[in-house]
């Protein structure tokens, strides 16, 4: 029973990191751009099918450099041509329904170039491979995909500190109004975070897809639990949405070894019960829930 409760944990603990990558993108859209990103999750799967296609030529890791970008390029286009016109209006329902009816869209582009059928991602072999006979889950490519999860993390954090403009959007997230009196361009900033929370969810669309396999309804079983990493958490923390995750997947896998119906469940019973004891989250800032 040992091994099958560590077993579950740990794959809940992976399926966290995927909710918690797809939760850190959604977290920086949502603070600087004021947008609900409800298509998150078909640039996620958009992303995983790019690097299907061009994995034969540039190998697995290319595709999990360049897949990310080239997502990157196309949120770019929709943040400047659609998202854009719609800052003016304060009130995010705008860009909530735009980016709900942008999510079928693309999944229906997904199908028509690629086919609704799902299709594996081929992984290099060596991480395939359990790296112990008595923990057979603990395979190299779970390994790979945590360490990718805190690698990005903690890359995503050093550019906010150090970098000039990580400091122009941590700055813009308290007030957007003076940075933009102090003659910052405003709405570059904003399509720069744009393409930085649309390659969080590229990255975890292909680690997804190196373990799931690809359809282009992927990104809608983690877009979901990703929003719930973002109130458990707290809006507007970046820390708190990476945590959020963690708590919220492993919480996921370890409800398995005991009631597999209820593994999905315990996840929005979490965020309800976090919204009565702390409706602020874990990190996030007083008043925003209270």
């Amino acid at each position: 029973m040992g091994l099958i409760l560590l077993f579950n944990a740990f794959n809940g603990l992976i399926q966290g990191a995927f909710y918690a990558l797809m939760a850190l993108g959604l977290a920086l859209i949502l603070g600087l751009n004021n947008t609900i990103n409800f298509a998150q999750g078909a640039f996620m799967a958009l992303a995983a099918y790019f690097a299907f296609t061009i994995v034969p030529y540039v190998g697995f890791w290319g595709a999990l450099i360049i897949a990310p970008l080239l997502a990157g390029v196309i949120g770019l286009v929709v943040e400047t041509v659609l998202v854009r016109r719609l800052y003016s209006r304060k009130d995010p329902i705008y860009t909530l329904l735009l980016t709900f009816g942008l999510a079928f869209i693309i999944q229906d582009m997904i199908r028509t170039i690629w086919g609704a059928q799902g299709v594996p991602l081929a992984i290099p072999n060596f991480l395939n491979h359990p790296l112990s006979n008595t923990y057979f889950f603990l395979t190299g490519y779970r390994l790979f995909v945590v360490a990718v999860a805190l690698i990005g993390t903690g890359a995503l954090f050093a550019v906010l500190r150090f970098t000039r403009i990580g400091i122009r959007i941590r700055a813009g997230n308290s007030d957007l109004e003076t940075i933009s009196a102090l003659g910052v361009n405003i709405y570059l900033l904003r399509s720069a975070n744009f393409v930085i929370g649309i390659v969080f969810a590229g990255v975890a669309g292909i680690l997804a897809a190196g373990q799931l396999g690809l359809n282009p309804n992927m990104g809608d079983a983690l877009i979901m639990p990703a929003f719930v990493a973002i109130v458990v958490g707290g809006v507007g923390s970046l820390v708190g949405s990476l945590l959020g995750g963690l708590i919220i997947g492993l919480a996921s896998g370890i409800t398995t070894a005991f009631f597999p119906a209820a593994s999905e469940v315990v996840i929005y019973v979490i965020m309800g019960i976090m919204l009565v004891v702390r409706p602020r989250g874990l990190m996030g800032q007083e008043g925003l829930f209270e």
